[in-house]
């Protein structure tokens, strides 16, 4: 095993452990937490066994495992920014609903003086 391959799964096995912990302490939905395990597993399992990659780009037909990663991190930060840009519109409407519910409290208690 490579020294960069320590330190990978090392790195892995921490961030996975962080995982964990905020879960156990209710730090994060289980939704995110599912996807944040599984993509450290994958990780690890790749880190370990190397040479899945390369069987990963010849089932998908990319030229070498270390490109197979790229397109797949990719796609997974593609997929992570929309659901950060739903999030956002979604805190915005949010926002204006409620600037708007206090507009209308604080005219409601200027008509009453």
């Amino acid at each position: 095993m490579e020294i960069i391959q320590i330190l990978a799964l090392i790195f892995a096995i921490f961030a996975l452990s962080k995982i964990l912990l905020q879960v156990k302490n209710n730090e994060i939905n289980i939704e995110s937490a599912l996807f944040w395990i599984f993509i450290w597993i994958m990780v690890i399992l790749i880190v370990v066994f190397p040479q899945t990659l390369n069987y990963l780009a010849t089932l998908t037909g990319v030229g070498r495992g270390v490109d197979v990663v790229i397109y797949i991190a990719i796609i997974v930060l593609f997929y992570l920014h929309y659901r950060l840009y739903m999030k956002i519109e979604k805190i915005e409407r949010e926002i204006t609903l409620i600037v708007r519910e206090i507009a209308i409290m604080k005219r409601e208690e200027k008509e009453k003086k």
